[in-house]
């Protein structure tokens, strides 16, 4: 269990952003035997064939397809983490330092981010003369920015009244010394031609992250947990391609991992968007399945696990949580309830995933978040009505969720991965 820590340890560190981490996910797919497709061309797969397929760099589908007759079994997670996007005229000087300014993106404990050190990472898009327009991904590795605090004496109430940053004048990055010689929007020009290999005036637009360069690590007196940037929700996205790759062939499986879940869904590679329908309704062509057929044997006949983190009871704040239904880190995988369907599980959809979890011969946790608190959500709900699939929101506990350090269990991982892989092998038929 440890060592599937330390590989998602490994993969997180390769993966500052979503467009890295698809990157990641892409080279090891294909490694494994697993060839590209691409939206814009026609596709002939045959049973049995495994394959994937990119939307604009930051949301990927990969799937082993089955028989004609056999239900689909689908994992999906998200790419994305909260934290900071940097404007496209970010670069500014003011009192005798370059800044950076920055977008707020999703819901990041902002606080986590003062005082650490942090780089940026992302894509540029560059002026291609074969192109027309080229992609290139970048990661400046090194420490660059910082958000500094303010000192105590400047801001004495800041231990009873928590730190806080207006967020259009006090979050600006500091990027350096101003030089007299070199515009602050030349300068970051040049550090991210620099990091992509590119002349400067080449770069038209970016989409950057700020993101934190400590490593991931273990903690804990017996090296219990783990501790990184990103566990929401990159830990999902590997143990879900773990799970494909060690899969038996069978039915169709497919994982799903999409970008901007933490701004809403809402885009075109989102998971409220139409790329997993797409891509679905194009491998039941490939199969030779009618429409009416499509829907019998797959949509009604299948199930879709979306897998996101899942708060862990924090031992010095046991009030904020439902007392019946803690959940602990190390303890397994977390079946996700909510009555009003901020998470998609349904009393079948759980005992199908308890069930799961006895035969994977692991413990299986249950969480309800506390009624007086307002519920987060998930891809589930989303895909379960754009998809009519039966759906299951689980995940593995965390502490410190959309914090720029999270903390997780360091044994949960690979007993997820266990039961994803088993999930992916299983092919009881639920009930209707």
């Amino acid at each position: 269990m440890v060592e599937a820590s330390k590989r998602l340890l490994n993969f997180i560190d390769r993966s500052p952003t979503p467009w890295h981490a698809v990157a990641s996910i892409a080279q090891w797919l294909q490694q494994a035997g697993f060839r590209r497709y691409e939206e814009t061309e026609d596709w002939q797969i045959a049973p049995g064939a495994c394959g994937y397929v990119v939307r604009d760099g930051g949301s990927i589908i990969a799937f082993r397809l089955g028989q004609t007759d056999a239900p689909m079994r689908i994992i999906g997670a998200h790419t994305d983490s909260p934290g900071f996007r940097v404007k496209p005229r970010g670069a500014f000087r003011q009192a005798g330092f370059d800044s950076l300014g920055i977008e707020v993106y999703g819901d990041p404990i902002i606080a986590t981010f003062a005082d650490r050190d942090l780089t940026l990472a992302g894509r540029i898009m560059v002026e291609d003369r074969d192109k027309g327009i080229s992609t290139r991904l970048v990661n400046l590795e090194r420490p660059l920015l910082r958000l500094p605090n303010l000192a105590i004496h400047l801001n004495r109430d800041v231990n009873q009244a928590g730190l806080r940053f207006d967020l259009q004048d006090e979050l600006p990055l500091v990027l350096g010394c101003a030089a007299e010689q070199l515009p602050a929007e030349e300068g970051i020009r040049q550090l991210l031609g620099a990091a992509a290999g590119v002349a400067p005036e080449t770069i038209l637009s970016w989409e950057l992250a700020v993101v934190d360069v400590q490593p991931g690590a273990f903690f804990g007196r017996d090296n219990e947990f783990i501790a990184s940037a990103r566990l929401d929700n990159l830990a999902s996205c590997h143990a879900a391609v773990e799970a494909l790759l060690a899969a038996e062939p069978g039915q169709t499986q497919v994982i799903a991992l999409f970008d901007h879940e933490e701004v809403g869904s809402q885009s075109y590679k989102g998971a409220d968007g139409t790329f997993l329908a797409d891509v679905l309704a194009r491998l039941a062509e490939c199969l030779g399945l009618r429409r009416e057929s499509e829907r019998r044997s797959l949509h009604a006949r299948s199930v879709l696990l979306s897998a996101d983190m899942a708060h862990a009871l924090h031992p010095n704040v046991a009030r904020v949580y439902e007392p019946q239904h803690h959940v602990h880190l190390n303890g397994g995988p977390v079946i996700k309830i909510n009555a009003q369907q901020r998470y998609a599980t349904d009393g079948v959809g759980e005992a199908y995933f308890e069930w799961l979890c006895r035969k994977a011969e692991i413990p299986c946790q249950k969480y309800v978040h506390r009624t007086n608190l307002p519920c987060g959500s998930t891809i589930g709900p989303i895909a379960a009505g754009r998809l009519g699939i039966r759906t299951i929101d689980v995940g593995n506990p965390m502490w410190s969720m959309h914090s720029a350090r999270e903390s997780a269990g360091a044994h949960d991982h690979g007993m997820m991965i266990k039961v994803m892989t088993l999930f992916f092998s299983d092919a009881t038929e639920l009930p209707s």
